[in-house]
């Protein structure tokens, strides 16, 4: 291996930073490493960034993260991925839990309740424009051509959609069965008896806020689940988080979800942080960390665990069958979501009216960033309510 032209206190820095102010969403977030790391400061060769994304693409968890972490590991190893993936990772959690704080303390108040009417519709329009994207990379571009050569594909899509919409809630075998049956018909393996084992991870923490041990240790299984089992992009795991901490668990309420996701938007890092604002709100500052802990753990082990071996790993066929199905089936849950999401946190035509404002301004508007949208909502949510 080359000597690195870097030092892993640069990159710690430089992760560090694009934790702080790095917007935009996962797409975003890839594309400044590439920029960055790839072409300005020539810190990591053009292949090892293809490794890192294609090994992000192919594990479950957040794109953006798994590949801070991949590119962390190249030169410096398990110290450099685990060190470049909490610098990435820290800053936004750091704000999430701040602006938990906040919502908890002023939530009830006029001011708040404006701000967040406005986000909130604007969050479906983001969402919207951000699904029809996955929708378009995972399954295909909506056309007759597609349909008829990635049908099974579109199938899995559908089939997501239906469940979702129906159940209100996720269904892991339902990803898995794609996933598999895809893989069968696609690429089938040489082993196909062989078993497929998932770990679970029971995490611990104590913390100084009241709280209780049953609660954080469903909210750690919960989120290790989710963690686990999304592919793609960061919004990926909202129909996880939705079903799970809305439906099922009760632990927030509609409109409080919709605040999460939010949040998400508004701060820079990796999307799925907004787990640690959720855990905040269900369980204080241990909630926050057992939620964070729980979701990125999975991810990170996904990275590191194969990373020596991946340039094999990413050759397999089968391997890359199996994670086309799962996606597919994964996205058209998202879309379930946004369904679902959508007939309650549009509640009225001002609301649908932002919503489709800030689907059109990402559409049309090139280069405009989420925060943006996110911020010109939150001022018309403002005036619309206090004035």
């Amino acid at each position: 291996m080359n000597e690195p032209a870097y030092t892993l206190r640069q990159l710690i820095i430089y992760f560090l930073k694009l934790g702080t102010i790095g917007f935009g969403g996962p797409v975003a977030l890839v594309g400044y490493m590439h920029r960055d790391l790839v072409e300005k400061r020539n810190w990591i060769s053009e292949e090892d960034y293809k490794e890192g994304l294609a090994l992000a693409q192919l594990a479950p968890g957040p794109l953006a993260a798994q590949l801070g972490i991949y590119l962390g590991f190249v030169h410096y190893r398990v110290l450099g991925a685990t060190l470049c993936g909490l610098a990435f990772v820290i800053p936004s959690f750091i704000m999430v839990v701040l602006l938990g704080i906040v919502y908890k303390l002023f939530g009830g108040l006029p001011w708040m309740q404006a701000v967040f009417y406005g986000v909130g519709a604007a969050v479906i329009g983001i969402i919207i424009m951000s699904s029809y994207k996955l929708t378009l990379k995972s399954v295909g571009k909506i056309k007759l051509e597609s349909l008829k050569q990635n049908w099974l594909l579109w199938l899995f899509y559908a089939a997501g959609i239906l469940v979702t919409v129906i159940t209100k809630s996720e269904n892991v075998l339902l990803f898995i069965t794609a996933g598999l049956i895809y893989m069968f018909i696609k690429a089938p393996p040489a082993w196909i008896k062989k078993p497929i084992a998932a770990n679970s991870i029971f995490l611990g923490i104590t913390g100084f806020w009241q709280f209780e041990w049953n609660t954080l240790g469903k909210i750690g299984w919960f989120f290790t689940k989710a963690g686990a089992f999304v592919f793609g992009s960061g919004l990926a795991i909202v129909p996880f988080l939705h079903a799970g901490v809305v439906t099922e668990n009760k632990w927030l309420t509609e409109q409080e979800f919709v605040d999460a996701v939010a949040v998400a938007m508004i701060t820079p890092g990796p999307v799925v942080i907004t787990v640690g604002f959720i855990g905040y709100l269900i369980a204080g500052f241990p909630g926050a960390s057992v939620a964070a802990l729980a979701t990125f753990l999975p991810c990170y082990l996904f990275t590191v665990i194969p990373a020596p071996y991946f340039k094999k790993i990413a050759k397999n066929r089968s391997i890359k069958a199996f994670v086309d199905g799962i996606t597919a089936a994964v996205v058209g849950a998202l879309v379930g979501a946004v369904i679902v999401i959508a007939t309650r946190s549009i509640i009225d035509m001002p609301t649908a009216l932002i919503a489709l404002a800030s689907l059109l301004a990402l559409i049309y508007i090139k280069k405009i960033q989420e925060p943006y949208v996110i911020a010109v909502a939150a001022l018309i949510g403002v005036l619309i309510k206090l004035l």
